[in-house]
């Protein structure tokens, strides 16, 4: 794993995610085998990454994490863990609701590490959204959960090397979308996407994409009015500030390599309009990230696979997209926090997922 050496060391929270499925295996197999230039500090139970490093034959030292020290570049074949325990022993692939407490508590651990400043970032590894919602937990996702802990407004975009898809809503029922999209909602996505896009991704001036919510971008009025009545007046009054918006386009014709090489993201109205593309073009590759926090989290782009789990078979990429996108992330936050300093020019951060646009420059890690 690579990112920009210029910077202090970094140190990075990854919360493994339901212990039953892959989470646990990709955590202990990244770090048993790659070395890295920021410290990984798992939230977790030790005994759980021990137990599952064995059983996958790695070599892996587990040591407590101390806060005091400085934070060191990660040695392939350690790994520092802020120790959480588990509710219930655990086997691979059998989810236990009993665990679902233990899931919740790593996620807030971590979230109080990074508002209280020991961590640049969080990466969090896939949860079983039924288990903790049959255990008694009302939890539609990673993304909501951190905006109410955290504060803030969060939105949710996934991204791939060429795209990136942020969405006016998350995990609700495709009947409710409309109901919940309106102008209010969609003019504080909007807003959070373009000044992340500038902050965190140092996009000076950020086109944007952006999907109407009915066949054909409603036809003028004749397949729904949302386009009508909330999505063209939310964008018309963007562009008086002089925000570059295109939309609303249909989202049949919105994906075409043409538009999306001339944006710097899409906005979809809803989960399974724009995400099904993205994970079509790059799964396995892909990264979620969560803007609009008082923190930096990423994801990787997978579920918890829970027929993988203890078999060494699922794929590292994707957490070791989200950590370099973390890190990058993280670079970009500081040279903007600089920037405001000493009122230099534009952020130029490097772009973890190397997306060609036309407001930003863009370039492997």
């Amino acid at each position: 794993m690579r990112t920009n050496q210029a910077f202090p060391v970094l140190r990075l929270a990854i919360t493994p995610g339901e212990p039953a499925g892959i989470g646990p295996d990709l955590v202990v197999r990244l770090a048993a085998a790659e070395s890295a230039p920021a410290e990984l500090v798992a939230i977790a139970d030790p005994d759980l990454l021990t137990e599952r490093a064995a059983a996958l034959g790695l070599m892996l030292r587990i040591e407590p994490f101390d806060p005091t020290r400085p934070p060191w570049p990660h040695r392939a074949g350690w790994l520092r863990v802020w120790p959480v325990p588990l509710a219930h022993p655990v086997k691979p692939g059998c989810l236990d609701p009993a665990n679902a407490v233990y899931v919740l508590e790593t996620l807030n651990q971590a979230c109080t590490g990074c508002l209280e400043g020991h961590f640049a970032a969080l990466v969090t590894g896939p949860v079983h959204k039924g288990i903790i919602n049959d255990a008694g937990f009302s939890f539609t996702g990673h993304t909501e959960f951190l905006a109410e802990r955290c504060g803030g407004e969060s939105v949710m975009m996934l991204a791939i090397p060429g795209l990136r898809i942020a969405l006016a809503t998350t995990h609700l029922p495709l009947a409710q979308v409309s109901a919940v999209i309106t102008r209010k909602s969609l003019g504080r996505v909007i807003d959070v996407l373009y000044q992340d896009l500038r902050h965190r991704f140092g996009i000076k001036r950020p086109r944007i994409l952006v999907c109407g919510l009915n066949p054909h971008a409603g036809e003028g009025g004749h397949l729904g009015r949302e386009e009508i009545e909330i999505i063209e007046p939310v964008l018309n009054e963007r562009r008086a500030w002089g925000w570059d918006l295109i939309g609303p386009v249909p989202a049949d014709t919105a994906f075409v390599p043409a538009r999306v090489q001339d944006s710097d993201a899409v906005l979809a109205m809803y989960h399974d309009q724009g995400l099904p593309v993205l994970k079509h073009r790059g799964f396995g590759q892909a990264v979620n990230i969560t803007l609009g926090l008082p923190i930096i989290r990423t994801s990787v782009d997978h579920g918890t696979a829970l027929d993988l789990a203890g078999t060494a078979r699922a794929d590292l990429g994707s957490l070791r997209q989200a950590l370099v996108t973390a890190c990058t992330l993280a670079q970009s936050a500081h040279l903007y926090a600089s920037t405001l300093r000493t009122g230099a020019g534009p952020v130029r951060p490097v772009d973890p997922i190397q997306t060609p646009g036309p407001g930003g420059v863009s370039s492997a890690l």
